[in-house]
Protein backbone atom coordinates (compact mmCIF):
# COMPACT_ATOMS: atom_id res chain seq x y z
CA UNK A 1 0.00 0.00 0.00
CA UNK A 2 1.54 3.69 -1.57
CA UNK A 3 2.28 5.57 2.25
CA UNK A 4 0.26 8.99 1.82
CA UNK A 5 2.69 11.98 2.55
CA UNK A 6 0.08 14.85 2.73
CA UNK A 7 -3.62 15.50 1.57
CA UNK A 8 -5.23 18.74 0.09
CA UNK A 9 -6.67 20.09 3.51
CA UNK A 10 -3.20 19.96 5.10
CA UNK A 11 -1.58 22.16 1.65
CA UNK A 12 -4.82 24.58 1.77
CA UNK A 13 -3.85 25.32 5.26
CA UNK A 14 -0.36 25.91 4.73
CA UNK A 15 -1.30 28.42 2.22
CA UNK A 16 -3.75 29.71 3.92
CA UNK A 17 -1.48 30.50 6.63
CA UNK A 18 0.72 32.08 3.82
CA UNK A 19 -1.64 34.39 2.57
CA UNK A 20 -2.88 35.51 6.18
CA UNK A 21 1.13 36.14 7.16
CA UNK A 22 1.82 37.97 3.65
CA UNK A 23 -1.30 40.03 4.11
CA UNK A 24 0.03 41.09 7.66
CA UNK A 25 3.46 41.28 6.49
CA UNK A 26 2.65 44.20 3.51
CA UNK A 27 0.23 45.86 5.88
CA UNK A 28 3.53 46.38 8.27
CA UNK A 29 5.55 47.39 5.08
CA UNK A 30 3.04 50.36 4.02
CA UNK A 31 2.92 51.20 7.79
CA UNK A 32 6.48 51.93 8.26
CA UNK A 33 6.85 54.00 4.84
CA UNK A 34 3.48 56.21 6.73
CA UNK A 35 5.57 56.50 9.55
CA UNK A 36 8.96 57.22 7.63
CA UNK A 37 6.80 59.93 5.84
CA UNK A 38 5.15 61.22 8.88
CA UNK A 39 9.08 62.03 10.31
CA UNK A 40 9.82 64.10 7.51
CA UNK A 41 8.22 67.66 8.75
CA UNK A 42 10.64 69.67 10.78
CA UNK A 43 8.33 72.55 12.13
CA UNK A 44 6.33 72.19 15.57
CA UNK A 45 3.18 72.39 13.71
CA UNK A 46 4.41 69.63 11.46
CA UNK A 47 5.97 67.44 14.17
CA UNK A 48 2.69 67.29 16.17
CA UNK A 49 0.70 66.65 12.72
CA UNK A 50 3.04 63.89 12.08
CA UNK A 51 2.76 62.49 15.21
CA UNK A 52 -0.86 62.31 14.97
CA UNK A 53 -0.68 60.48 11.93
CA UNK A 54 1.28 58.22 13.42
CA UNK A 55 -0.89 57.46 15.46
CA UNK A 56 -3.99 57.26 13.57
CA UNK A 57 -1.71 55.10 11.23
CA UNK A 58 -0.80 52.59 13.89
CA UNK A 59 -4.37 52.01 14.84
CA UNK A 60 -6.10 51.39 11.51
CA UNK A 61 -2.88 49.13 10.55
CA UNK A 62 -3.80 47.60 14.04
CA UNK A 63 -6.84 46.80 12.73
CA UNK A 64 -6.19 45.34 9.24
CA UNK A 65 -3.52 43.02 11.05
CA UNK A 66 -6.81 41.77 13.62
CA UNK A 67 -9.30 41.20 10.92
CA UNK A 68 -6.36 38.92 8.60
CA UNK A 69 -5.79 37.40 11.84
CA UNK A 70 -9.71 36.74 12.21
CA UNK A 71 -10.51 35.64 8.57
CA UNK A 72 -6.85 33.26 8.96
CA UNK A 73 -8.58 31.14 12.44
CA UNK A 74 -11.99 30.96 10.63
CA UNK A 75 -10.28 29.38 7.44
CA UNK A 76 -8.22 26.92 9.81
CA UNK A 77 -11.52 26.31 11.41
CA UNK A 78 -13.54 25.80 7.87
CA UNK A 79 -11.14 23.16 7.15
CA UNK A 80 -10.78 21.38 10.21
CA UNK A 81 -14.56 20.68 9.97
CA UNK A 82 -14.29 19.28 6.45
CA UNK A 83 -10.79 17.44 6.87
CA UNK A 84 -12.30 14.13 7.56
CA UNK A 85 -14.83 14.20 4.89
CA UNK A 86 -12.06 14.96 1.96
CA UNK A 87 -9.55 11.91 2.44
CA UNK A 88 -6.07 12.11 1.66
CA UNK A 89 -4.30 12.40 -1.91
CA UNK A 90 -1.03 10.81 -3.79
CA UNK A 91 2.42 13.11 -3.43
CA UNK A 92 2.56 13.75 -7.14
CA UNK A 93 6.49 14.60 -8.26
CA UNK A 94 4.58 18.11 -9.46
CA UNK A 95 3.40 18.91 -6.29
CA UNK A 96 6.91 17.88 -4.81
CA UNK A 97 8.80 20.14 -6.56
CA UNK A 98 6.18 22.94 -6.16
CA UNK A 99 6.52 22.61 -2.40
CA UNK A 100 10.54 21.63 -2.33
CA UNK A 101 10.93 24.97 -4.32
CA UNK A 102 8.74 27.20 -1.96
CA UNK A 103 11.32 25.50 1.05
CA UNK A 104 14.08 26.94 -0.91
CA UNK A 105 12.71 30.21 -1.00
CA UNK A 106 10.86 30.50 2.28
CA UNK A 107 11.30 27.37 4.10
CA UNK A 108 12.80 28.81 7.38
CA UNK A 109 9.76 31.08 7.66
CA UNK A 110 7.74 27.41 7.17
CA UNK A 111 9.56 25.89 9.80
CA UNK A 112 9.22 28.89 12.20
CA UNK A 113 5.78 29.59 11.95
CA UNK A 114 4.69 25.65 12.01
CA UNK A 115 3.46 25.68 8.48
CA UNK A 116 2.42 22.35 7.19
CA UNK A 117 3.87 22.82 4.10
CA UNK A 118 7.51 22.31 5.58
CA UNK A 119 9.76 19.56 4.76
CA UNK A 120 11.04 17.82 7.30
CA UNK A 121 14.47 15.70 6.89
CA UNK A 122 14.30 12.16 5.90
CA UNK A 123 15.88 9.46 3.89
CA UNK A 124 14.12 8.22 0.62
CA UNK A 125 14.22 5.04 -1.36
CA UNK A 126 11.89 5.52 -4.67
CA UNK A 127 10.14 8.41 -3.63
CA UNK A 128 9.16 6.43 -0.02
CA UNK A 129 10.52 7.27 3.36
CA UNK A 130 13.26 5.35 4.82
CA UNK A 131 12.03 4.48 8.41
CA UNK A 132 15.59 4.59 10.12
CA UNK A 133 15.08 0.95 12.72
CA UNK A 134 16.46 -2.21 12.06
CA UNK A 135 13.05 -3.36 10.72
CA UNK A 136 11.86 -0.37 9.17
CA UNK A 137 15.28 -0.53 6.83
CA UNK A 138 14.97 -3.88 6.52
CA UNK A 139 11.52 -3.55 5.51
CA UNK A 140 12.26 -0.69 3.16
CA UNK A 141 15.27 -2.02 1.47
CA UNK A 142 15.02 -5.66 -0.13
CA UNK A 143 18.69 -6.51 0.06
CA UNK A 144 20.35 -4.09 1.73
CA UNK A 145 24.20 -4.36 0.86
CA UNK A 146 27.59 -3.51 2.77
CA UNK A 147 27.62 -0.53 0.70
CA UNK A 148 25.99 3.13 1.00
CA UNK A 149 25.40 5.55 -1.19
CA UNK A 150 23.84 8.95 -0.22
CA UNK A 151 22.73 11.82 -2.85
CA UNK A 152 22.17 14.99 -0.77
CA UNK A 153 19.74 17.31 -3.70
CA UNK A 154 20.66 20.94 -3.80
CA UNK A 155 18.62 24.66 -3.44
CA UNK A 156 14.18 24.09 -4.07
CA UNK A 157 15.11 20.51 -4.86
CA UNK A 158 14.07 17.45 -3.91
CA UNK A 159 15.02 13.69 -4.22
CA UNK A 160 12.69 13.33 -7.18
CA UNK A 161 15.27 16.11 -8.97
CA UNK A 162 17.96 13.98 -9.17
CA UNK A 163 16.19 12.47 -12.31
CA UNK A 164 16.63 15.25 -15.19
CA UNK A 165 15.64 14.16 -18.93
CA UNK A 166 15.81 10.33 -18.22
CA UNK A 167 18.21 10.34 -16.33
CA UNK A 168 19.34 9.71 -12.53
CA UNK A 169 22.75 9.20 -11.38
CA UNK A 170 21.63 7.33 -8.48
CA UNK A 171 19.97 4.99 -10.47
CA UNK A 172 22.20 4.41 -12.87
CA UNK A 173 24.99 3.55 -10.07
CA UNK A 174 22.71 1.42 -8.45
CA UNK A 175 22.40 -0.24 -11.23
CA UNK A 176 25.96 -0.13 -12.45
CA UNK A 177 27.73 -1.11 -9.45
CA UNK A 178 27.02 -3.13 -5.97
CA UNK A 179 25.48 -1.06 -3.38
CA UNK A 180 22.61 0.39 -2.02
CA UNK A 181 21.49 3.70 -2.74
CA UNK A 182 19.76 6.00 -0.96
CA UNK A 183 18.42 10.09 -1.28
CA UNK A 184 18.25 12.98 1.33
CA UNK A 185 15.32 14.93 1.19
CA UNK A 186 15.37 17.90 2.96
CA UNK A 187 14.60 21.89 3.36
CA UNK A 188 16.69 23.58 1.81
CA UNK A 189 15.62 27.27 3.07
CA UNK A 190 17.41 26.30 6.54
CA UNK A 191 20.32 27.67 7.50
CA UNK A 192 22.81 25.02 6.11
CA UNK A 193 24.46 23.75 9.63
CA UNK A 194 20.93 23.76 10.27
CA UNK A 195 20.45 21.24 7.96
CA UNK A 196 24.30 19.88 8.27
CA UNK A 197 23.57 18.92 12.13
CA UNK A 198 20.30 17.47 11.47
CA UNK A 199 22.01 14.96 8.64
CA UNK A 200 24.67 14.03 10.56
CA UNK A 201 22.24 12.58 13.25
CA UNK A 202 20.81 10.93 10.66
CA UNK A 203 23.49 9.28 9.48
CA UNK A 204 24.31 8.26 12.94
CA UNK A 205 20.99 6.87 13.15
CA UNK A 206 21.28 4.68 9.81
CA UNK A 207 24.65 2.92 10.56
CA UNK A 208 23.20 2.19 14.04
CA UNK A 209 20.29 0.04 12.66
CA UNK A 210 21.39 -0.85 9.38
CA UNK A 211 20.16 -4.26 8.75
CA UNK A 212 23.94 -5.98 7.88
CA UNK A 213 27.38 -5.17 8.85
CA UNK A 214 28.33 -1.82 7.24
CA UNK A 215 32.01 -1.29 5.40
CA UNK A 216 31.47 2.01 3.99
CA UNK A 217 29.32 5.27 3.02
CA UNK A 218 29.66 7.78 0.35
CA UNK A 219 27.93 10.73 -0.39
CA UNK A 220 27.38 12.16 -3.88
CA UNK A 221 25.95 15.81 -3.53
CA UNK A 222 24.98 18.54 -6.10
CA UNK A 223 24.88 22.40 -5.67
CA UNK A 224 23.94 23.29 -2.08
CA UNK A 225 23.54 19.68 -1.12
CA UNK A 226 27.69 19.32 -0.78
CA UNK A 227 27.82 21.95 1.57
CA UNK A 228 25.43 20.34 4.04
CA UNK A 229 27.46 17.63 3.53
CA UNK A 230 30.66 19.18 4.56
CA UNK A 231 28.81 20.79 7.30
CA UNK A 232 27.62 17.14 7.91
CA UNK A 233 31.41 15.88 8.15
CA UNK A 234 31.76 18.55 10.60
CA UNK A 235 29.15 18.35 12.82
CA UNK A 236 29.68 14.30 13.18
CA UNK A 237 33.64 14.93 13.89
CA UNK A 238 32.84 17.30 16.94
CA UNK A 239 30.09 14.94 18.15
CA UNK A 240 32.55 11.46 17.45
CA UNK A 241 29.81 9.90 15.27
CA UNK A 242 30.62 6.34 14.31
CA UNK A 243 29.05 7.18 10.46
CA UNK A 244 32.63 9.31 9.57
CA UNK A 245 34.58 6.90 10.33
CA UNK A 246 32.84 4.81 7.58
CA UNK A 247 32.91 7.75 5.47
CA UNK A 248 35.14 6.93 2.56
CA UNK A 249 34.31 8.74 -0.50
CA UNK A 250 32.80 12.83 -1.13
CA UNK A 251 31.78 14.12 -4.64
CA UNK A 252 30.98 17.08 -5.08
CA UNK A 253 29.04 18.69 -8.11
CA UNK A 254 28.29 22.18 -8.79
CA UNK A 255 29.01 22.67 -5.20
CA UNK A 256 29.31 26.60 -4.37
CA UNK A 257 32.45 26.15 -2.14
CA UNK A 258 33.49 29.94 -1.80
CA UNK A 259 29.41 31.10 -2.48
CA UNK A 260 27.44 32.06 -5.46
CA UNK A 261 27.40 35.70 -7.02
CA UNK A 262 23.78 35.81 -7.85
CA UNK A 263 23.06 35.76 -3.57
CA UNK A 264 25.67 38.45 -3.19
CA UNK A 265 23.56 40.73 -5.86
CA UNK A 266 20.78 40.24 -3.80
CA UNK A 267 22.65 40.98 -0.33
CA UNK A 268 23.62 44.91 -1.82
CA UNK A 269 19.99 45.48 -3.29
CA UNK A 270 19.13 45.05 0.17
CA UNK A 271 22.01 47.40 1.68
CA UNK A 272 20.80 50.07 -1.11
CA UNK A 273 17.78 50.32 0.18
CA UNK A 274 18.54 50.90 3.80
CA UNK A 275 20.21 53.93 2.76
CA UNK A 276 17.17 56.76 2.71
CA UNK A 277 14.02 56.46 5.34
CA UNK A 278 11.87 55.90 2.44
CA UNK A 279 13.11 53.31 0.76
CA UNK A 280 14.37 51.47 3.98
CA UNK A 281 10.97 49.54 5.09
CA UNK A 282 11.19 47.64 1.51
CA UNK A 283 14.62 46.17 2.98
CA UNK A 284 11.84 42.82 3.89
CA UNK A 285 11.73 42.77 0.19
CA UNK A 286 15.48 41.99 -0.20
CA UNK A 287 15.61 39.76 2.69
CA UNK A 288 12.53 37.61 1.11
CA UNK A 289 15.26 34.84 0.88
CA UNK A 290 15.59 32.38 3.25
CA UNK A 291 18.71 31.39 5.11
CA UNK A 292 19.92 28.65 3.21
CA UNK A 293 19.93 31.06 -0.05
CA UNK A 294 21.87 34.19 2.77
CA UNK A 295 24.50 30.79 3.35
CA UNK A 296 25.28 30.46 -0.45
CA UNK A 297 26.42 34.09 -0.47
CA UNK A 298 29.98 33.06 0.88
CA UNK A 299 29.50 29.07 1.01
CA UNK A 300 29.06 29.37 4.94
CA UNK A 301 28.77 25.63 6.42
CA UNK A 302 29.29 26.51 10.32
CA UNK A 303 26.85 28.31 13.29
CA UNK A 304 29.49 30.69 13.81
CA UNK A 305 28.79 32.27 10.84
CA UNK A 306 25.55 33.85 11.31
CA UNK A 307 24.48 33.47 14.46
CA UNK A 308 24.17 36.81 16.31
CA UNK A 309 24.21 38.16 13.04
CA UNK A 310 21.75 40.01 11.16
CA UNK A 311 21.13 38.92 8.03
CA UNK A 312 22.15 41.97 6.25
CA UNK A 313 25.68 41.14 7.90
CA UNK A 314 27.80 40.17 4.91
CA UNK A 315 30.26 37.35 6.39
CA UNK A 316 32.63 37.20 3.53
CA UNK A 317 36.32 38.30 5.26
CA UNK A 318 35.00 36.26 8.71
CA UNK A 319 33.49 33.12 7.15
CA UNK A 320 35.86 30.70 8.90
CA UNK A 321 37.45 28.00 6.67
CA UNK A 322 36.55 24.70 7.07
CA UNK A 323 38.79 21.94 5.28
CA UNK A 324 38.22 19.03 4.19
CA UNK A 325 37.22 16.27 5.81
CA UNK A 326 40.53 14.55 7.04
CA UNK A 327 40.72 10.56 5.73
CA UNK A 328 37.97 10.46 2.98
CA UNK A 329 38.60 10.75 -0.51
CA UNK A 330 36.89 13.66 -1.66
CA UNK A 331 36.36 14.75 -5.44
CA UNK A 332 34.60 17.92 -7.64
CA UNK A 333 33.15 18.41 -10.47
CA UNK A 334 33.01 21.90 -11.96
CA UNK A 335 30.55 22.80 -14.99
CA UNK A 336 30.73 25.42 -17.84
CA UNK A 337 28.72 26.35 -20.16
CA UNK A 338 30.91 27.55 -22.61
CA UNK A 339 33.64 25.28 -24.60
CA UNK A 340 36.79 27.17 -24.27
CA UNK A 341 38.06 26.82 -20.86
CA UNK A 342 41.05 29.05 -21.17
CA UNK A 343 38.66 32.26 -21.27
CA UNK A 344 38.07 34.28 -18.56
CA UNK A 345 34.52 35.05 -18.87
CA UNK A 346 33.40 31.36 -19.14
CA UNK A 347 35.17 30.59 -15.86
CA UNK A 348 32.82 33.59 -14.01
CA UNK A 349 29.88 32.59 -15.59
CA UNK A 350 30.85 28.67 -14.70
CA UNK A 351 27.34 26.66 -14.69
CA UNK A 352 25.60 29.55 -14.84
CA UNK A 353 25.26 30.08 -10.98
CA UNK A 354 28.17 28.85 -9.69
CA UNK A 355 31.85 29.79 -10.82
CA UNK A 356 34.51 27.42 -12.11
CA UNK A 357 36.30 28.21 -9.34
CA UNK A 358 33.98 28.34 -6.55
CA UNK A 359 33.16 24.89 -7.41
CA UNK A 360 36.99 23.52 -7.19
CA UNK A 361 37.14 25.35 -4.21
CA UNK A 362 39.97 27.61 -5.61
CA UNK A 363 40.21 30.67 -3.76
CA UNK A 364 42.81 33.82 -3.52
CA UNK A 365 43.61 33.01 0.17
CA UNK A 366 45.41 29.97 0.81
CA UNK A 367 44.13 29.40 4.06
CA UNK A 368 40.76 29.20 2.14
CA UNK A 369 41.61 26.66 -0.63
CA UNK A 370 40.37 23.56 -0.45
CA UNK A 371 43.06 20.79 -0.96
CA UNK A 372 41.16 18.62 -3.60
CA UNK A 373 44.10 16.60 -5.67
CA UNK A 374 44.36 17.79 -9.06
CA UNK A 375 43.23 14.44 -10.07
CA UNK A 376 40.20 14.67 -8.27
CA UNK A 377 39.16 18.16 -9.82
CA UNK A 378 36.93 18.16 -12.98
CA UNK A 379 35.30 20.64 -15.29
CA UNK A 380 32.74 19.91 -17.50
CA UNK A 381 32.59 22.14 -20.89
CA UNK A 382 29.16 23.00 -22.25
CA UNK A 383 27.20 22.17 -19.32
CA UNK A 384 24.60 24.12 -17.16
CA UNK A 385 24.48 23.93 -13.49
CA UNK A 386 21.11 21.34 -13.59
CA UNK A 387 23.02 19.71 -16.66
CA UNK A 388 25.84 18.16 -14.18
CA UNK A 389 22.25 15.78 -13.10
CA UNK A 390 22.06 14.43 -16.49
CA UNK A 391 25.14 14.39 -18.51
CA UNK A 392 26.98 11.65 -19.67
CA UNK A 393 30.43 12.55 -19.13
CA UNK A 394 29.51 13.81 -15.65
CA UNK A 395 28.04 10.01 -15.37
CA UNK A 396 31.20 8.61 -16.36
CA UNK A 397 33.76 10.62 -14.03
CA UNK A 398 31.61 10.03 -11.18
CA UNK A 399 31.51 5.63 -11.65
CA UNK A 400 35.03 5.98 -12.55
CA UNK A 401 36.12 7.68 -9.15
CA UNK A 402 33.56 5.58 -6.70
CA UNK A 403 35.26 2.34 -8.35
CA UNK A 404 38.68 3.89 -7.59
Amino acid sequence: MTKVIRNEITDLRGVSRMVVDAIAGGTGLVEAIHINIAKKPTRLAGAIAGGALSGATAMVYRSIRGITRAVGGGIELALDSVAPARGHIESSPAREAVISALNGVLGDYLAETGNPLAVTMHLRREGKPLELTRDGLAAGIRMPSSKVLILVHGLCRSDRGWTREGHNHGAELARDRSGTVAYLHYNTGLHIATNGRAFARMLEEMVAAWPVPLSEVSILAHSMGGLVARSACHHASAAGHAWLRKLRKLVFLGTPHHGVPLERAGHWFELLLEKTPCTAPFTVLGRMRSAGIMDLRHGCVLEENWKGRGSSADRGDSCRSLPLPRHVQCYTIAAMIGNAPARHRDQLIGDGLVPVASALGHHPDSWRRLSFPRSHQWTATGTSHLGLLCSGQVYERIYGWLEE
